[in-house]
Parts: C-alpha cells; structure tokens; sequence
C-alpha cells in the first residue's frame, strides 16, 4: 500500500490518474447502457456488431494515432480525445430526446468513441516514466490498470442501477459529462505533457511519425513479439465475453440490466484485484514464466462459464479477470524496460493497437455462435485461445536486452533478463 501512496503524493500523476478514473467510469456505465440498448432493439446479432463498432476501429485509430502521438502535444492529444468521444456520446440522447433515434446512430457514436480511445491508452502509460520515479514504476503502471478496473467495478454497477430507473439515454449523458472533467484535470497539471524530445537520432520531424523504428523493435525482440502475440489472444477471449455477458443476462438467465451490471462489474472487480496484487508484487527472476503462468489461470478459469450458472459464470470471471489483470501488470515493466524512450509513446500505441484490435474478432467469433445457441462451444474456444498462448509464454527467455538509442543506463532491464 505504501508504494501506491508514495505514487499518488505526485500531484500530477494524481491529477491525470483522477480524471483518467473519472471518464472511465463513464465508460463502464456506458457499455451497459449501449449494450442494453443493442441487445433489447436487435438480439445478440446486434451485440456482435455494436461490439465491432467499439472496437474494430481502434486499429485505423492506431495506425493515426502512432503518427501524432510523437509529434504533438500530449496535453492536446488527450484534450482532443475527450471532447470528440464526449460529443459522440452526448449526441445519441439528444437524437433520442429529438425522437429521431434509430439502432445505426448507436453503431456510430461507438465507432467514434473507439477511433478515438487509442489516444488515452497509448498516452498515459507513455507519461508514465516522465511523473512517476523508475523504483515505482510497477506501482505507477498497476495504479493504471486499478483506475481501470476501479472504474469498470462502478460504472456497470450505476449503469445497471440507473437503466431501470432513469433509461439507458441517461446513462449515455452521464458518460457524457465525466468527457468533460477530464481535460480540467489535465489543464491543471504542472507537467506540460509536451512531445518527447527523442535523441538525436529521432528528432528530424520524418522519424517522429515512422512506423518502421518501432515494427523493427517488436518483431526482432521476442518478449516484446512474445506478449504482443499472447495478449492479442487474450483479448480475442475478452472480445468475445463482452458478447457472452449480455447475452447470459438478456437470454439465458432473463433477469435484466442488473444482471449485465453484475457481470460486467463482477469482471472488474477481478481485474481490480489482480492489478493491486500485480503492484505489489516484487520483480519477478523470470518475467515471461510469470506472465504465462496468469495467463493460463485465466484461460482455465473460463472453464467455470460452462454451466452458464450465475455463481459459477461469476467465479469463472474472477478467475479470468484477476489472473489476466496481474499478466498485464507485469508485461507493462517489462515493455517499459525494454522500450528506447523516445519509442515508447508509439510502442505502445501499436502494441496495444494490436492486442485490443483483436477484441472485435471475438466479438465476431461470439456473436454467431450465440445466435445459434452454440454456448458451449463459446466457451471452449474462449478458453483455447487464452490457454495456448500463456503454455508458450511460460517458454519465453529474456535476453540481454536490445541496444537502442536514448536506453538509459540506469535501465531496470538488468534486473529482468533470465539467464
């Protein structure tokens, strides 16, 4: 606990993780309200193709995003962000108070919002090591991932509260709202959240937007390729569970909205637990085998869904969650260690361009196998693609690590490579 408090006393890193926090919990209230609206107005076909519309465009916002994240202001970027995925949202209410509504309007302001969210999730974590001391990063990246989950805990959970009493276009006003405080918290920080400065090699304005520095790094570092691969499978299985959730609720056990908050807020709450574990956990003598191993904890805990049971889909995700939750936490201080800093904005950017572009395929994978009751199978696959990946994980040595212009000497990587 104490190195949590030591990272939120910088006021900074306080100021931009509190108003991070507060636009995800609008988030989290959101999905339930979008995904309530898709699932009530179309089935479960309409989940799979709301859920590509969230996510799908997260890879054309990766491919832009890697272009700008070094070449303006991050201050701005992240301004920006909030004010057009605010505007998006704010919109479907005011379609619905005009009585100009239709389920196509929905698909957009979800497709807006996920061409636009790559810029937060590259960004923070890329400003990570200018707030936050090199001893603490682990607590600084898993203080990330608690706001996440933290926020998906709570927002469900006032989504699934305040559908039934105030309608799910409330909801989406609310989320609305939360777009808005961000940027006052981020207006409010001392830290200019400039452009990186690079070295002397990365400076000229042509390198700054080049993918090709950052796609050498990835392929020709195998832990970097390795958590690439393995977490873009995870997240095809988190894909697809964005899908199964709703559909339990609406189909198989017909209890509502409340049932899709608790299933949705059940998920964070297990990946909240798993990331405040993750940062207080010591460095680990074999990163890689650590990863893996919560990966397959994960994997195997999907196995629990089977039944479609609620107490048992429930203990299902908390094993998923909590276990993909602390492989996350410790991927994060291995990709900062082996990042040249002045890549580490669009390292980011097309690492988790690629893990979370692989959410929509779940999505894709999931909502016909629904349509056609083929549940078990959902499952069984979901739980495939999470397994494979972490055995091969646990296979992964760490070399010493790559050389690379801008790597700082005091470099935390000595205390990562496996021998």
């Amino acid at each position: 606990m104490r190195k949590y408090l030591d990272v939120l006393r910088i006021a900074d890193f306080r100021r931009l993780w509190t108003g991070s926090t507060l636009s995800l919990l609008g988030d989290g209230a959101s999905w339930t309200a979008m995904a309530w609206l898709a699932v009530t107005h179309g089935g479960a076909a309409s989940l799979a193709l709301l859920g590509l519309c969230y996510t799908a465009p997260i890879l054309v916002g990766g491919v832009l995003g890697g272009v700008v994240v070094d070449r303006y202001s991050r201050r701005m970027l992240l301004i920006v962000d909030s004010l057009c995925r605010g505007g998006a949202m704010g919109a479907v209410p005011l379609l619905a108070l005009a009585g100009l509504f239709h389920l196509w309007q929905l698909y957009a302001a979800a497709a807006v919002c996920g061409l636009f969210k790559i810029l937060p999730i590259a960004i923070t974590p890329a400003v990570v090591p200018e707030l936050v001391p090199r001893d603490r990063f682990a607590a600084g990246t898993a203080l990330e991932t608690i706001a996440q989950g933290v926020a998906s805990l709570v927002g469900p959970a006032i989504g699934g509260a305040l559908i039934p009493l105030l309608g799910a276009q409330a909801v989406l006003t609310l989320d609305a709202a939360t777009f808005l405080a961000f940027p006052l918290f981020v207006l409010r920080m001392d830290h200019r959240l400039p452009r990186p400065s690079g070295s002397a090699g990365a400076r000229a304005e042509g390198s700054r937007s080049s993918w090709l520095p950052v796609v050498r790094l990835v392929l020709r570092d195998r832990p970097l390729l390795a958590i690439t691969v393995a977490f873009s499978a995870l997240n095809t299985a988190a894909g697809m569970l964005m899908v199964v959730q709703p559909w339990l609720a609406h189909d198989r056990l017909r209890d509502g909205a409340g049932v899709l908050g608790l299933l949705v807020a059940g998920l964070a709450a297990a990946e909240l637990l798993g990331s405040f574990a993750g940062g207080t956990l010591d460095a680990a003598t074999r990163p890689m085998l650590r990863i893996g191993a919560c990966q397959l904890l994960a994997g195997t805990g999907l196995l629990l869904l089977l039944g479609g049971h609620l107490p048992a889909v429930l203990a299902g995700q908390l094993v998923f969650g909590a276990g993909s939750a602390l492989a996350t936490v410790s991927s994060q201080v291995v990709r900062y260690a082996r990042t040249p800093p002045e890549l580490l904005a669009r390292t980011m950017t097309l690492m988790r361009t690629l893990m979370l572009g692989a959410i929509p395929l779940g999505s894709l994978v999931a909502g016909p196998l629904l349509a056609a009751h083929r549940y078990t199978a959902t499952v069984l696959v979901m739980a495939v693609v999470t397994v494979v990946p972490g055995l091969l994980l646990c296979a992964v040595r760490i070399p010493a690590p790559p050389a690379g212009p801008g790597r700082p000497a005091d470099s935390a990587e000595e205390h990562l490579v496996e021998g």
